[in-house]
């Protein structure tokens, strides 16, 4: 996941583009350098009330001054392609054309093909982007990471972050609502004062990555709670079975696991802000965005509705019992919210 991405070469249609914008007598961008069922409704409250509705949301933006079609990709997990295809579903209702290029990889995939052309843009995680992309140090606040990774990205790639959603997919802790009551934790640091006799389970990598020893150092957790005591699980649902079935007290969780929203489960704060912050936003080729006005506008409308419960309610239905298809899903959420009609 940190090693370095390898671009890829201008496809045939940047070209296209190119000498289409300066037949209009356009300046052309430089290269860059370097799932049929009735639709379900989401069934949490949060999901239904995200975002009040607007004038601007039902308001459709202009359509592409180029007419090209925009080639939207993703990541390879459930949250990047729902995510993915509720830009799509945007675009889409105000008057794009659109080509999903959905499950590409990880970052380093991802990030290639955005520079090299052959996606317009993908939604990347904030701290992902600095830490992993342009290898800065961590930024503790939300903004101060965005404006960093806005002015790398623009510098670097000719890329353009639009608006951050407010939800952050980052480490948690979590455990049943009861065993958090019998406890008496909210926080890391309640958790921490009680983790010498706790069962933690999660990831086998858990207790060697380092951002996590840092974590654990800082509040004080007992030596056991990442060690003696800790129980390697995968990484999906297996370690949620253990918790709920009492086999370990808590689980290492990501803050919009649709486990969390679906089991009803409390994740701790991180009072101290010791994680990094993962917020989501549009990444976009900054020619990509010269040429089609109004695509910033309709995606940016987006931003504010995708909070913690939100995303969290919505992967659980992609990812729950029902196993609900990602474009009824986001369909049903964005009608919900006055977003497409």
């Amino acid at each position: 996941m940190r090693n370095p991405f390898v671009p890829l070469r201008a496809g045939p249609l940047l070209l296209t583009l190119a000498l289409l914008l300066a037949a209009c007598g356009q300046p052309a961008a430089a290269p860059p350098t370097a799932e049929p069922t009735a639709v379900t409704a989401p069934t949490t409250e949060a999901a239904a009330t995200a975002a009040p509705t607007t004038e601007a949301a039902a308001t459709a933006a202009p359509a592409p001054a180029s007419g090209a079609t925009i080639k939207i990709g993703s990541k390879n997990f459930t949250e990047a392609i729902l995510v993915a295809e509720l830009y799509a579903q945007v675009l889409e209702a105000n008057g794009f054309t659109v080509e999903r290029k959905f499950n590409l990889g990880a970052t380093p995939i991802a990030q290639a093909a955005l520079v090299g052309g052959d996606i317009d843009l993908y939604p990347e995680y904030t701290s992902t982007g600095l830490l992993e992309v342009l290898k800065a140090q961590p930024i503790a606040d939300a903004k101060g990471i965005l404006e960093a990774v806005r002015t790398g990205y623009e510098a670097q790639f000719q890329l353009t972050w639009l608006d951050a959603s407010p939800f952050n997919n980052t480490n948690t802790f979590a455990l049943t609502k009861a065993r958090a009551d019998e406890l008496g934790v909210k926080t890391f640091s309640d958790l921490a004062a009680k983790s010498a006799d706790l069962k933690l389970g999660g990831p086998p990598e858990f207790p060697e990555r380092e951002d996590n020893k840092a974590v654990l150092a800082a509040y004080g957790f007992d030596p056991k709670f990442g060690g003696e005591n800790y129980v390697q699980l995968d990484a999906g649902s297996l370690r949620y079975e253990a918790l709920t079935r009492g086999d370990i007290d808590v689980v290492v969780a990501f803050g919009t696991d649709g486990q969390l929203s679906g089991l009803g489960l409390t994740a701790l704060e991180d009072d101290k802000s010791a994680y990094p912050i993962y917020q989501i936003a549009p990444v976009v080729r900054q020619d990509t965005l010269a040429a089609n006005p109004g695509l910033a506008e309709a995606l940016n409308t987006l931003a504010p509705a995708l909070t913690n419960a939100v995303v969290s309610g919505l992967n659980w239905q992609v990812d729950g019992p029902d196993k609900q298809e990602i474009p009824a899903v986001a369909s049903a959420f964005l009608k919900a919210q006055g977003l497409i009609k």
